[in-house]
């Protein structure tokens, strides 16, 4: 079709091509070509934070990145947390501490608190609040997602020092690569 870009990124570990159109959100295109719906879209300006994910490792507003510009990135959203459908430690923290309720925002919490423990496996309560502060959930009164986040910090440690395994998540991309079907121009 004439106008659209083609793009190669690795998604969750999985190799993807697909053609898409240059005004396709990173979140449309995860969502609609690719079927991974854990990623929330939420406000669709980049403040709420339901449709974060990690982008070469960072967390980013997958609803203001354009598709076209992922293009030879490496991606993960929440569906990358647990592959082998084990909950990853964060995700049990979630769960004990009752770190949500009707679930909307927590895709985005979770893959936030998976960069923050990435780079500060050892937060302080000021940068576990910084953190929180860029995520708005409407039902918790965030108390709960703080002691998910102090638990989530202590279960990935605990997992790094082969305590109790993580998960049986297997690093490095597949090398089989996927073609994503084209999805019509209503993104």
């Amino acid at each position: 079709m004439p106008g659209l870009r083609h793009i190669r990124v690795t998604v969750n570990g999985v190799r993807y091509e697909a053609d898409v159109e240059p005004r396709t959100t990173l979140v449309d295109f995860l969502r609609g070509q690719l079927g991974l719906t854990g990623t929330h879209v939420g406000c669709e300006h980049g403040v709420c934070g339901a449709c974060t994910i990690l982008w070469n490792g960072r967390a980013v507003r997958s609803c203001i990145m354009l598709a076209v510009q992922a293009d030879g990135s490496e991606l993960m959203t929440v569906e990358g947390l647990s592959p082998n459908g084990e909950l990853h430690p964060i995700q049990q923290a979630f769960k004990e501490a009752h770190g949500l309720q009707c679930g909307f925002c927590t895709p985005g919490f979770l893959m936030s608190v998976y960069e923050l423990l990435e780079h500060n496996p050892e937060p302080t309560e000021e940068q576990v609040r910084d953190m929180l502060g860029g995520q708005i959930c409407r039902c918790t009164g965030y108390q709960a997602i703080f002691e998910a986040v102090k638990l989530a910090a202590e279960k990935v440690a605990a997992a790094k020092r082969g305590v109790k395994p993580a998960s049986k998540h297997e690093s490095g991309p597949d090398p089989e690569c996927r073609f994503a079907p084209v999805v019509g121009s209503g993104t």
